[in-house]
């Protein structure tokens, strides 16, 4: 079978937009095989923050070089994608989370992230929400917040005006060059990427790619109840396991003057119905920070799976046995932040051109030594 495209992405979530835009934006023709809604799996359910992320120098480079992508493509963002750079506040509960905040600091500034030690009387003039008595925070004013299938979607549009074509069915199977569709029809192409998110081993056996769950809440409108993106700092998982259920306190204003809250973590979980003990449990983290949002109405709940991996970090670029096939999957709760980054590395990659950040951290082939587990993840 001749190959009819360069490139087939499987999966129009923002990361599979992203990768389409960067190869159609190249010269390639570009198919995108996605049966549903544009950005509607866990694109979707995602809280939308743009946040540069420290768990490893690997993270740390490719969440702050997409951040600098998404800062430089804002201006050109229609309004329907609610772009705002409202800055991250890692919110400290006591002195021995100011150290990590000291440390934060250092590293941000080591490599040009503008940084903004708080301290108790700072937090609560940025923050009057908070409850009185933390120790300070560290304010990153860079960060910013978007709603995601909005951005999936521009991104996507891009992609089509660059010449990508959307094929409406789902891949039933995928491997060297070649796309079984739902309908039984095949499609061929020189590489396939496999986009799929948390539904990425699927189409890909033995990815070390594992669904995570969770829940995210949004109340009414409360124009300026909370300024920044909060995220508390000190929450790290019982011994680092990464298999128990957890939650944290991570809080996020909307454009509409809503009140976006998360977050929490369900390793096992398989069902995307609500788990009401889990859902009191991250609300009730939430109202030890802000009190005041027991004054709030919650108008609707509802979940997502994360595409996590063991070492956090995601998978972009060549599959081990199959050099037809890509994989740009496993960003679990930094797809959003990292979607133009994946893109560009995975046009780096297939163009030959000199990539941006070392490839090597991404690689599928590398090997995994699981880290840590952090709530803002």
């Amino acid at each position: 079978m001749t190959p009819a495209y360069d490139a087939i992405i499987l999966g129009a979530g923002i990361v599979g937009a992203a990768c389409a835009m960067e190869l159609a934006q190249a010269g390639m023709r570009v198919a995108i095989v996605e049966p549903g809604v544009i950005g509607g799996g866990a694109t979707g359910a995602g809280m939308g923050h743009i946040v540069v992320m420290d768990d490893s120098p690997a993270q740390l480079a490719l969440t702050h070089h997409s951040q600098q992508l998404w800062d430089a493509l804002a201006p050109k963002l229609p309004a329907a994608v609610e772009y705002e750079t409202t800055g991250t506040i890692w919110v400290a509960t006591h002195s021995r989370e100011m150290e990590e905040v000291a440390r934060k600091q250092a590293l941000y500034t080591a490599h040009g992230i503008p940084v903004r030690t708080l301290d108790t009387a700072a937090l609560l003039r940025e923050e009057p929400n908070l409850r009185p008595g933390l120790a300070g925070g560290l304010l990153v004013p860079s960060d910013a917040v978007l709603y995601p299938p909005s951005a999936a979607d521009y991104l996507l549009q891009h992609a089509l005006q660059s010449g990508a074509t959307i094929i409406p069915h789902a891949a039933t199977h995928a491997a060297e060059g070649k796309v079984r569709l739902d309908s039984g029809g095949t499609i061929a192409a020189l590489r396939i990427i496999n986009a799929l998110g948390a539904s990425a081993a699927s189409i890909t056996p033995g990815l070390p790619v594992h669904p995570r769950k969770g829940h995210l809440v949004i109340t009414d409108r409360a124009p300026g109840f909370a300024r920044r993106q909060l995220v508390e700092l000190g929450y790290v998982r019982s011994a680092g396991s990464g298999t128990t259920d957890c939650v944290a306190f991570n809080v996020q204003p909307r454009k509409t003057g809503q009140v976006l809250i998360g977050s929490s973590r369900q390793y096992n979980a398989i069902s995307n119905s609500i788990d009401y003990d889990i859902l009191q449990r991250m609300l009730q983290q939430a109202r030890a920070y802000i009190p005041a949002l027991d004054h709030l109405s919650v108008i609707r709940t509802w979940t997502g799976f994360r595409a996590a991996t063991p070492d956090k970090l995601p998978l972009i670029g060549p599959h081990h046995a199959d050099p037809t096939l890509y994989l740009a999957t496993g960003h679990e709760g930094l797809g959003i932040t990292t979607a133009l980054a994946t893109g560009r590395l995975l046009r780096a990659i297939l163009t030959g051109t000199n990539p941006f950040i070392p490839i090597e951290p991404y690689l599928p082939a590398r090997s995994f030594t699981p880290q840590p587990e952090n709530a803002h993840a």
